[in-house]
């Protein structure tokens, strides 16, 4: 069975989002973040980045990045149906992922990992007080290019809707006016009325 490194109400939810969507079967293994237990040898000997998620496969293997998982589940359950079979609809969900993981995450971290960029307690602050803004910017982008109507792809759920739900379930927390993003507002509503969200919410993942 597959196994599953969580942290709660992190990205790597994106990822049992994405095992639910598919009904692959697997264990969720939820590490402590309070205690720093992503920097013990136990979890670094697993995913020596030390952060999560990490899915352990049926083979023993060790898969890392948000991305690569979600892409490994649908291709694990291609009957699943979360990557569009148009060309250009399936890049633009990577895109969307991809604009998410390197830009997105990004201005997210800036608030509380600014000792990943720079040294000096003055920087992290200066950080942190650009993350409302900076998260602003790209929820702007994500409601004008991002939302191609009740999902990232319309209306097909695909890989990138788990991902896009998980970070934009943070922009309160950041600062944002999630109520001055209407279509965001509405996305998030609509996720959580799926099965799979529910489950996170159940398992107290979320």
């Amino acid at each position: 069975m597959l196994k599953l490194f969580y942290a709660k109400g992190t990205i790597s939810i994106a990822v049992a989002i994405g095992l639910e969507e598919a009904g692959l079967s697997y264990e969720a293994t939820r590490v402590d973040f309070s205690t720093a237990e992503q920097t013990k040898p136990d979890y670094l000997a697993i995913n020596p980045k030390g952060r999560v998620p990490a899915l352990i496969t049926d083979n023993g293997t060790v898969l890392t990045e948000t991305g690569a998982l979600l892409d490994y589940i649908a291709t694990c359950a291609p009957n699943a149906g979360l990557i569009p079979t148009d060309a250009e609809d399936a890049a633009h969900m990577r895109s969307v992922m991809y604009y998410l993981a390197s830009t997105m995450h990004v201005a997210h971290a800036h608030k509380m990992r600014g000792s990943r960029w720079a040294d000096q307690q003055a920087s992290f602050d200066d950080m942190a007080a650009k993350v409302p803004a900076n998260m602003t910017d790209c929820a702007a982008y994500v409601e004008a290019e991002c939302l191609r109507g009740d999902y990232a792809c319309g209306t097909q759920f695909t890989l990138a809707d788990p991902y896009l739900f998980i970070v934009c379930n943070w922009l309160e927390g950041d600062g944002v006016t999630v109520p001055d993003f209407p279509a965001i507002q509405a996305y998030l509503t609509r996720m959580e009325a799926r099965p799979s969200v529910q489950a996170m919410r159940a398992r107290d993942m979320l």
